[in-house]
């Protein structure tokens, strides 16, 4: 015990220390929503949101961008966010919409919310805590920015929040309480009402677009000059305002790399003979700005001259004039060969500097001697241009037509160009930025104002956006001093490992693609997820996914061991799925105590299935003291992450009441409409059940039968059994035996002891013509699949039956196993025994229980 709490123990330290995994990273999210279907549209969010992501992309973020979403679209928009966002440096989430406050709670309010009725806040909204909790889980410092303080459109004015009905205010966001290092920026002071504006974009992000590109400028300095330019804007209408516990300084355009430029360089000049150009590559700021020369020592021997003027020292010159310059040595200056240097200075538009010399080899022009100096001087002038020619027209095709296969969510890839050169005159610039992701260099992310050195490109990488995989186009200009610059364009096609096709898990916060259940894993994925881990040895959700195909192949030590190595390496859900084994006795002994452990680990680190369970466990009070506001208020977290099992327990608890929890079986409806809009085959059925009964909705027989025959074609256990009896009442249908008897039949084959137990009673129904030995299968079924203990008379009943009928259903049954059942124990328990083996060996649904 001592040494599994240990283990445990590891787990989430080494989940904490997965934070550095990715520490460069800085990560953005813009949400710009419109065009609101119930309510009065905005004018401003698109527009706001087309251009603060730009923003962004300047500064070199990773930048998601989306416009009107619904509740859905966010759900996935944001896991998509977060995944990108795990052990990112920084992480931003700016919101243009509509916002209000309920009871201090703000809720950012997506394009298809109505909030017409109490619980609709609840799987509509969505909470800016929920938001701000995450990114704290995923991302060493998080800033939120608000232009979503307007006036509440709705007409309602209250809303459950947990376990209370709440009046909702009229305008304005509330104060939010921020954690160590987090800032949280609104458009306007708490309670206030920020306005749309005159022109395209509102007066906050027209001002912060404005002046989040100052270079190396501090955020809290940036939000200080944008508070001044909205005052006067709106002229004192509107002042934002922020809440900061900032610990670490955040600048967001970065510009501290310095102007890039070649070692010391050597050139001969003779004297005598006129200006002589020195062929100094033009120095090349990395970030896109303009750069500026000037000399600091001259040369003694000579005069400088740009265009037939001279030059003096500390005179500023372009850095793309500098090819232009010559050096004039007069005749007579030199009898035999001198050394002399020119020692320059560049400066760029952000503070940066950089040193540049070169040292001269003075040679008399005059004589036989001078003239083939200076004959030799043409010649490999004019070598170089054409070699500088062949270097730009090599290097675009190298580039050119490129298609470089980049996968999605193992970070940065390196592309792997081979440029032809590495002379210091060849310079490439970014002209066209991928539309999604990030290009970087291992000491710098690339924004599309940058530029890279030949030497450089051998490194270029390229890290995919996660849930993109469309091509995107790379365009650069290839330039050598004052050559004219080539244009090259690449083709990056990015790709989901056929690991995480095959074995993803629905809603894994690290993962990159929208997953299975466990029964959907197909017999291919334990190889693709092998050659995986063998590929990416430092990608945790590989071993994960390897796990998962195990599991599903039931290999379950070796599953077990590689869901350890992955929960070892960070991999979150990993966690939670050991806590989930130790909780079903799945390769171990059933223990409570550790797997509620890894739930709690799993959930403070944001994930929806370890809320779930863990707020499950503590509201109902399953191996652990019951806290059941704690317990309520995780479930209601993991379903604002579009958990459909949480929204499923939520409904279950407010259908009846539970726990000191009120019933409102409207609001129960109210969840499982939610699952049901994200095709949970659970929330069908339970939102079919609610039809067929008229609780907490207006009864529907045709509702209720289309929301079970949609279930039962999605695989539900216990919908066929819900839909037979339909048939066999005839409820809402004509009354159909043959179809109820098939329907029942394949609830028991998917697991349902209700729909076996239902079966055999159908039998027994037809007196005479009863099949004795088809009844008492179908009641070996129901005590084998029973679980819960919630159908005692199945034994009771099984037990009447004679020997003639239980023997030939037992040989029926062993007939159908692939493996031997003993023989040992009474007939009814050799039933029980080879009815759940028959059921294990179908390979039932592991999500069902």
């Amino acid at each position: 015990m001592l040494r599994c709490c240990a283990f445990i123990a590891a787990l989430i330290l080494v989940g904490l220390a997965t934070l550095d995994a990715r520490a460069d990273r800085r990560v953005a999210l813009v949400i710009g929503n419109s065009e609101y279907r119930d309510i009065p549209a905005l004018k401003n969010p698109d527009k706001d949101a087309e251009d603060v992501s730009n923003t962004f992309r300047q500064a070199g973020f990773d930048v998601f961008v989306a416009k009107d979403l619904t509740k859905l679209e966010f759900e996935k928009q944001f896991r998509n966010y977060l995944a990108a966002a795990d052990g990112a440096e920084l992480a931003v989430v700016y919101y243009s919409g509509h916002g209000f406050q309920i009871g201090g709670e703000n809720f950012l309010i997506p394009i298809d919310a109505s909030l017409k009725k109490a619980a609709d806040i609840e799987v509509q909204a969505i909470k800016l805590n929920d938001v701000l909790e995450q990114m704290r889980s995923k991302s060493k410092i998080q800033v939120i920015i608000l232009d979503a303080c307007r006036n509440n459109p709705f007409p309602r004015k209250d809303y459950w929040l947990r376990d209370q009905l709440i009046t909702a205010g009229n305008a304005g966001l509330a104060q939010v309480k921020s954690s160590l290092n987090t800032l949280i920026a609104f458009a306007t002071e708490p309670g206030a009402v920020a306005y749309d504006g005159t022109g395209d974009l509102s007066p906050f992000s027209s001002a912060f677009s404005r002046r989040a590109l100052a270079p190396n400028q501090e955020i809290r300095t940036v939000m200080a000059a944008v508070r001044r330019d909205v005052v006067q804007a709106t002229e004192g209408k509107q002042v934002p305002w922020e809440n900061s516990s900032l610990i670490d300084e955040v600048v967001l355009m970065r510009r501290a790399t310095r102007p890039s430029l070649p070692p010391v360089l050597e050139k001969v000049v003779p004297s005598g003979i006129g200006p002589v150009a020195l062929d100094l590559p033009a120095p090349v700021d990395v970030d896109g700005g303009t750069v500026t020369v000037s000399i600091e020592r001259p040369p003694a021997l000579g005069q400088l001259t740009l265009d037939g003027k001279p030059v003096e020292v500390g005179q500023p010159i372009q850095g793309k004039d500098l090819p232009r310059l010559k050096m004039d040595v007069p005749k007579g200056a030199v009898a035999q060969e001198e050394v002399d240097m020119l020692a320059y200075a560049t400066h760029d538009d952000w503070g940066g500097e950089a040193q540049g010399i070169m040292v001269f080899r003075v040679k008399s022009g005059e004589g036989a001697e001078g003239e083939q100096v200076v004959a030799s001087l043409e010649a490999e002038q004019k070598q170089q241009t054409l070699e500088r020619g062949i270097h730009i027209t090599g290097a675009a095709e190298a580039i050119e037509n490129s298609d470089v296969a980049v996968p999605v969510g193992v970070g940065p890839v390196a592309l792997k160009l081979d440029l032809p050169t590495k002379d210091p005159a060849v310079s490439l610039k970014v002209a066209s930025y991928p539309e999604t992701g990030t290009l970087s260099l291992p000491d710098r992310t690339l924004t599309p104002d940058s530029s890279l050195m030949a030497d450089e490109v051998q490194n270029l990488r390229y890290e995919p956006q996660i849930g993109t995989v469309k091509p995107l186009v790379v365009g650069f200009e290839i330039r050598a001093d004052n050559n004219s610059p080539k244009p090259a364009t690449m083709k990056l096609s990015p790709s989901v490992d056929p690991c995480d096709t095959a074995a993803g898990e629905p809603l894994d916060l690290q993962g990159v693609v929208p997953g299975l259940l466990p029964n959907e894993i197909g017999a291919s994925a334990v190889d693709v997820c092998a050659a995986a881990v063998k590929a990416y040895p430092d990608v945790p959700r590989f071993r994960y996914e390897l796990g998962r195909a195990l599991l599903a192949a039931g290999k379950v030590q070796e599953a077990r061991t590689a869901i350890e190595e992955a929960a070892k390496k960070g991999h979150v859900r990993a966690m939670y799925e050991l806590g989930y084994m130790f909780a079903t006795g799945t390769g171990t002994t059933i223990d409570l105590t550790q797997a509620n452990a890894l739930y709690a680990a799993a959930s403070d680190k944001g994930d929806p299935y370890g809320m779930m369970s863990w707020g499950r466990a503590l509201f109902n009070g399953y191996g652990v003291k019951p806290d059941t506001a704690k317990g309520l208020d995780l479930l209601l977290k993991a379903a604002a992450m579009g958990h459909t099992y949480a929204m499923n327990e939520l409904a279950s608890i407010f259908i009846a009441g539970r726990n000191g929890v009120t019933a409102d079986p409207a609001r129960a409806v109210a969840f499982l409409q939610a699952g049901v809009q994200r095709q949970d085959m659970y929330s069908m059925n339970l939102l079919g059940r609610n039809y067929l009964s008229g609780q907490g909705v207006e009864k529907d027989l045709k509702a209720a039968l289309a929301l079970f025959q949609q279930a039962t074609a999605l695989g539900q256990a216990y919908a066929p059994s819900n839909l037979a009896r339909m048939y066999r009442d005839g409820v809402g249908v004509e009354r159909n035996l043959p179809e109820a008897q098939k329907l029942f039949e394949m609830a028991a084959t998917r697991g349902d002891p209700f729909g076996a137990f239902e079966r055999a009673a159908l039998e027994t129904q037809k007196g005479d013509q009863a099949d004795q030995a088809v009844a008492v299968r179908f009641l070996a079924f129901a005590a084998a699949l029973d679980l819960r203990k919630e159908l005692p008379e199945a034994r009771k009943i099984l037990a009447k039956f004679g020997a003639k009928p239980k023997t030939a259903a037992l040989n029926q049954l062993r007939e159908e196993l692939k493996s031997k059942v003993s023989a040992t124990g009474s007939l009814d328990d050799q039933l029980v025994k080879a009815a759940r083996g028959v059921w294990e060996e179908a390979n039932p649904r592991r999500d069902l229980f």
